[in-house]
């Protein structure tokens, strides 16, 4: 995962992942929503239709936060064949606002300790 920010100081996510499947099955997985919705919620979608910027390759849904302030944000995904048989599948995510306030990055793999502090 990569945090980046954009020539314009927007802040977005990139994940990129190869997969053993061939992109047509990782096509079917994203863009299709009895499959979509085993892995995104239909609840954190602000529009359960994505806008296919390119059909077999590439497209775009909208989420929204499920608590107040209802953050909307995009995910981008990018479905590329590897070389091998399998995908090269790239997500990115930007929010409408340019920012993730809301999102404090940390490992998910912290074995820290919660702190507590002590007035």
């Amino acid at each position: 995962m990569s945090n980046v920010e954009t020539d314009d100081g927007h802040a977005i996510i990139e994940l990129e992942y190869d997969l053993d499947e061939p992109p047509q099955k990782v096509w079917r997985a994203i863009s299709i929503p009895e499959f979509r919705d085993h892995w995104l919620p239909p609840q954190d979608l602000a529009d359960s239709e994505a806008a296919i910027i390119t059909p077999g390759r590439e497209l775009r849904y909208t989420l929204r936060d499920g608590a107040p302030p209802f953050v909307e944000s995009t995910v981008t995904f990018t479905v590329l064949p590897n070389g091998i048989g399998g995908t090269h599948l790239r997500i990115v995510h930007v929010p409408a606002d340019g920012s993730f306030p809301h999102m404090i990055m940390s490992a998910a793999n912290s074995n820290d300790p919660p702190l507590l502090r002590v007035a």
